[in-house]
């Protein structure tokens, strides 16, 4: 029986140290070397602190903000723990009445913005934690964000393009805009 239960015991000893250790060390160290900034989290620092992540979306409310999409994830708003979808299908009641509330919202919050509402702003992305809007949400967004800003529309807007992220490549992907990144920069305005 020692005789079998030996060259397990040592299998079990060297795939732990390999598979357990060496491996997850040699992984960590390179990606500190060689990308650090994707290894810590992409994180957004301003004034020496971290106020956030590249990849993970934050929920603005407040009329003087660009809005980003709507978080799937559940019971908080952007909570990475929880990333998911919805699950709810287009005819599903649950799902309408959620998007009614959105475009009452946006409407509540911009009256005189009579612009169709683009469909970033109103549904969640697959993750519930998208940290982008479409070029043409953050349009939609500029009049209102000028206006309680009290700032000129064309400097809002060269904010926005400032900001809008190109394909990936050039070719992978929509152009995008962070908007985490895009209300810092509105928030160095003043």
């Amino acid at each position: 029986m020692l005789k079998e239960l030996r060259p397990a015991v040592v299998s079990f000893l060297v795939l732990t140290l390999v598979t357990g250790v060496a491996y997850p060390l040699i992984v960590t160290g390179f990606a500190q070397v060689f990308m650090p900034k994707q290894a810590n989290g992409s994180l957004i620092v301003k004034d020496g602190k971290p106020v956030g992540s590249e990849l993970i979306g934050q929920s603005f409310s407040d009329p003087k903000y660009f809005w980003g999409r709507p978080s799937a994830t559940g019971p908080m708003p952007n909570n990475a723990t929880a990333s998911s979808g919805s699950n709810l299908g287009p005819t599903n009641p649950a799902l309408i009445d959620a998007v009614k509330g959105r475009v009452q919202a946006l409407h509540d919050a911009d009256q005189g913005n009579t612009a169709l509402i683009p469909v970033d702003l109103v549904t969640a992305s697959a993750s519930g934690l998208d940290p982008h809007i479409s070029p043409a949400a953050a349009e939609y967004q500029v009049h209102r964000v000028a206006r309680v800003r009290g700032l000129p529309l064309k400097e809002v807007q060269r904010l926005v393009k400032l900001n809008t992220e190109d394909r990936q490549f050039g070719i992978l992907g929509e152009p995008r805009v962070n908007v985490l990144k895009l209300n810092l920069a509105l928030d160095a305005v003043h």
